[in-house]
């Protein structure tokens, strides 16, 4: 019944807004804008945009026996195929590539047989069609379904023992789970290890009241995956960025809360852009309401929030 209540409220607002907007003689309703339109604005490339953007594998010329990759899944098994150890698992565990060797597809032109080893000494055998040659002038090649050490180890040497401000709320877990945590807040960066096939580089870190929790990440170019370096941390406190906000409500920013009186920047700072933007023209104000896939909706007045639903 609480939602239906909530619902039915929510129903009333906009049906309000658009009857105000009908007898606001020689003023027409704004057309209904998407989430982009919250916050315009030409972009900044900031330190933390550049600053893992160089890190790539190794070029296939400069590989040398003994290089290693972790292995992020168990699917695997479809390079290696019956070259696969019978018995040994691989998934979470370290492989080395041992050589190249040139073989005869069968259409007739030169392959490359990548020849590695398990923990367990058991070589398998990742074929690609493509020669040595072709091989050795590529920027990069990619083994599925691994993640290459030095990948990892220049994201170490980066950030390893570092002082930064996480400003994303969706902590993860061991298995990029998302669990609840704090944004804008300063944590300490523990370790950083090998994480998914998706986003290879795991970043385990704590805050200042000791709670310890997980980023998973992809360095490289900008814009090429959703997970930056800059999406998830700052090197300095994002407050010093807005001092027009008060503590108090930094602290709710911070806990991804929202209070009556908030403007439209502290709400969008705190949850987020919202999914949808409805903006209609009052008798004596211009009002908002933004909605958001989760069911939260926040109802502005002269752009402070004047209602919400959470």
């Amino acid at each position: 019944m609480t939602r239906h209540r909530e619902f039915l409220f929510l129903i009333t607002i906009l049906v309000s807004l658009t009857s105000l907007t009908g007898c606001f003689t020689g003023v027409e309703s704004t057309p209904k804008i998407t989430a982009s339109d919250v916050k315009r604005g030409k972009p900044v490339v900031t330190p933390e945009d550049t600053f893992l953007a160089d890190i790539a594998g190794q070029p296939f010329s400069q590989w040398k026996p003994g290089k290693r990759f972790f292995v992020a899944d168990d699917k695997i098994s479809l390079i290696f195929g019956p070259t696969m150890p019978a018995g040994e698992k691989l998934n979470g565990s370290w492989i080395e590539w041992d050589r190249a060797n040139p073989v005869t597809g069968v259409t007739g032109a030169t392959e490359t047989d990548l020849v590695f080893r398990s923990a367990g000494g058991a070589e398998m055998v990742y074929r690609i069609a493509l020669s040595p040659d072709s091989l050795r002038a590529r920027k990069s090649v990619e083994v599925p379904f691994t993640i290459e050490e030095s990948i990892v180890d220049s994201v170490r040497a980066r950030v390893d023992g570092k002082r930064l401000y996480v400003v994303t709320r969706y902590w993860r877990d061991d298995n990029d789970n998302s669990v609840k945590g704090r944004k804008f807040v300063p944590v300490t960066v523990d370790s950083v290890s090998p994480g998914n096939s998706v986003y290879p580089v795991k970043v385990s870190f704590h805050d200042d009241n000791g709670t310890s929790a997980r980023l998973f990440l992809s360095p490289g170019a900008t814009g090429a995956t959703p997970r930056t370096f800059a999406t998830l941390f700052a090197f300095s406190d994002p407050y010093l960025k807005y001092p027009s906000i008060t503590p108090e409500n930094w602290a709710l920013i911070i806990d991804g809360k929202v209070a009556l009186d908030m403007t439209r920047e502290e709400c969008r700072l705190s949850l987020g852009a919202p999914q949808d933007l409805d903006r209609r023209a009052g008798y004596s104000s211009i009002q908002e309401v933004w909605v958001y896939e989760n069911g939260i909706y926040l109802l502005f007045e002269d752009g402070l929030l004047r209602r919400y639903r959470k």
